[in-house]
């Protein structure tokens, strides 16, 4: 990771989906608060990991960041443009510099699209390779770049594997030549044994290609693998935030605790000697979430002033973010 200025800046970004009834006169009877006040940066050449429970606002994030999503309030700016604010050719060239690479990998995916007009749209979009044989030459580079064949640019999305797919789906994100790509759990959808190659083959295109990802998922192993930081997220707000290491080994909020408390060990003699943390109740409703900290409801060391006061996002350590009343600051710090 290089230490630069950010490439990638959020602040106190909020996305909020109301909620109407009514066919002839539609009125709002409710406000999904899926992201509420978040903040962070993104460094050049780095993966910035993206945990938490499912429904806690991680893919809203990245939507949103891209500008897929309106923001109800907040800024984001990559590569030095304001996606809140890009319009006509500071948008398109946002489309050029950031990208995404999306979930479920047939969904994404034309399925009346052959794999050249799948990969290739993007170069016909942004005038990349106005010529007609250039760009079929370009979309082959890019497939044997993320390990296909040239050969099977005329077969459809149907005619692959789920690895395959996604490995479309990375090369039409890479059509572009952008600097940025929010990986919206990538693997989530494939097979074990290909989850590993493509978080491999991404690894190995930020080496070579000098990337910066917001890297969305569920399984913390392969977070801890492939993230140099990792932002810990629940019911639509930030509640840690340090280096990959630094988290998983000391994590400093009851949430991140109970989270990685639940993965899995491979050693069963450091298995037995760890404590489970399981926490109790659901989790809150985002259309009327608790007031003060949204975790004080389920949390195990929370205060009465934790359901009153909403807890400050500040630094414990250095470089290490947490959003809680009872962590006490390192002393010299």
């Amino acid at each position: 990771m290089e230490t630069n200025e950010p490439l990638v800046r959020v602040r106190n970004l909020k996305k909020h989906f109301p909620i109407r009834r009514g066919i002839v006169f539609e009125r709002t009877v409710g406000i999904v608060q899926a992201v509420d006040g978040v903040s962070y940066d993104i460094y050049r050449g780095e993966t910035l990991g993206l945990v938490g429970e499912s429904g806690c606002g991680k893919s809203t994030i990245g939507r949103t960041m891209l500008g897929l999503y309106p923001p109800t309030a907040g800024s984001v700016n990559i590569a030095g443009i304001e996606v809140t604010t890009a319009r006509g050719a500071q948008m398109r060239l946002l489309r050029r510099k950031a990208q995404m690479i999306f979930q479920d990998p047939f969904a994404s995916l034309n399925p009346r699209w052959t794999v050249s007009a799948i990969v290739g749209e993007p170069l016909r979009i942004h005038n990349l390779e106005p010529d007609r044989q250039r760009r079929d030459e370009r979309v082959k580079e890019l497939l044997e770049l993320v390990g296909l064949s040239g050969r099977h640019v005329n077969r459809f999305p149907h005619e692959f594997s789920g690895g395959q797919r996604q490995r479309i789906g990375i090369a039409r994100a890479l059509a572009s030549n952008p600097d940025f790509i929010v990986c919206d759990e990538p693997i989530a959808a494939l097979d074990v044994s290909i989850q590993a190659q493509v978080v491999n083959l991404l690894e190995d295109l930020q080496t070579q290609l000098g990337l910066t990802y917001l890297f969305i998922a569920h399984d913390l192993s392969m977070v801890r693998h492939i993230c140099d930081r990792v932002a810990v997220m629940y019911l639509g707000g930030l509640v840690e935030l340090a280096a990959s290491d630094v988290l998983y080994e000391h994590p400093l909020h009851p949430y991140t605790q109970a989270l990685l408390s639940a993965v899995p060990v491979a050693d069963p003699k450091v298995a037995r000697k760890r404590q489970r943390i399981v926490l109790q109740g659901d989790v809150p409703s985002p259309i009327n979430p608790p007031p003060g900290c949204r975790f004080h409801t389920r949390c195990p060391i929370a205060q009465p002033h934790c359901a009153q006061v909403v807890p400050e996002w500040r630094q414990a350590q250095p470089d290490h973010w947490v959003a809680c009343h009872e962590v006490e600051p390192k002393q010299g710090f």
